[in-house]
C-alpha cells in the first residue's frame, strides 16, 4: 500500500486529511511536527510527502530541503495558507513536486496525488520503451531501432518528458521551469529550438510525433505503429 506522511501541526485538520486520504486507498501517516516526520520515515517507507510551511522550530522549507539531501525522487507537497510567489518560488527551488493553497479542495487534492505519484513512478522506472524507441535515463541514452541517436542532456530530459505523458500538453515555461530552472535568463523560446533539433534527428521515426500545440507549447502523439499498449 502506498504510504504517505502528512506533517500538518494543526491536529484537526491534520486528522481530516488523513482520514480522506486513508478513504481514497492510501494509507495516511499523520505527523506533528517535522521531527517526527523524520522519525516517522526512518521507521516506515514513505511514497509521498504532505507538508505544511509555517511548523514550529523546523519549518516546511528546511524539512524539505533535508529530505532532499537524502532522497531526490520522493514526490513533495506543499499545503500552506500562504499564498505569496516567493513563498511558491523558495519551495520549488529547494526541490518541492507541488503547492496547494489553504483551504485545499480533497477532491483536487487526491487528483493531485495520483499524478505526483504516477510522476514519480515513471522517474523510478528509467526507462521509456515505444515502439521502436528505447530512452535510458541513468545512461542518458536514446537508441531507435537498436541504433543509438545522439542526444544533448536536455534534448533527452524533453523528449523523455513528452515521451512519458502521450498526449499531454506541456507550455514551454512548465519545460523551461524543470529543466533550466526558476532562475534562468534563458528565454522560453530556446525551447523550440530543442524541439526542432529533436524533430530532425527522429525524422525518420515512424513511432512518434512532437505536435505544436500553437498558444500553448507542445506534445508527443504516438503513432498508429505506437499505441498506448506499446508504452513500457
Amino acid at each position: 500500500m502506498i504510504t504517505i506522511l502528512v506533517v500538518e501541526d494543526d491536529p484537526k485538520f491534520n486528522k481530516i486529511v488523513c482520514a480522506f486520504l486513508n478513504g481514497q486507498g492510501y494509507r495516511a501517516a499523520g505527523c506533528l511536527s517535522a521531527r517526527e516526520a523524520f522519525d516517522k520515515m526512518i521507521d516506515v517507507k514513505t511514497d509521498l510527502i504532505i507538508s505544511d510551511i509555517m511548523m514550529p522550530d523546523i519549518d516546511g522549507f528546511k524539512l524539505a530541503a533535508l529530505v532532499r539531501e537524502q532522497d531526490k525522487t520522493i514526490p513533495i507537497l506543499f499545503m500552506s495558507a500562504r499564498d505569496d510567489i516567493s513563498s511558491k518560488q523558495k519551495g520549488f527551488r529547494i526541490g518541492i513536486d507541488d503547492y496547494m493553497v489553504k483551504p485545499v479542495d480533497m477532491d483536487e487534492l487526491i487528483l493531485r496525488v495520483g499524478a505526483l505519484l504516477r510522476r514519480a513512478n515513471i522517474v523510478n522506472e528509467k526507462e521509456l520503451t515505444i515502439g521502436g524507441i528505447t530512452l535510458n535515463a541513468d545512461e542518458t541514452t536514446a537508441y531507435l531501432n537498436g541504433k543509438e541517436i545522439p542526444l544533448t542532456v536536455k534534448e533527452f530530459q524533453v523528449l523523455f518528458k513528452l515521451l512519458s505523458y502521450p498526449r499531454k500538453t506541456f507550455t514551454r515555461n512548465q519545460l523551461m521551469d524543470e529543466f533550466w530552472g526558476l532562475e534562468t535568463k534563458t528565454s522560453p523560446r530556446s525551447v523550440d529550438v530543442y524541439i526542432t533539433m529533436l524533430r530532425e534527428k527522429f525524422a525518420e521515426c515512424n513511432d512518434f510525433e512532437i505536435i505544436t500545440v500553437h498558444g500553448l507549447g507542445y506534445k508527443a502523439v504516438l503513432k498508429p505503429a505506437a499505441s498506448l499498449e506499446d508504452v513500457t
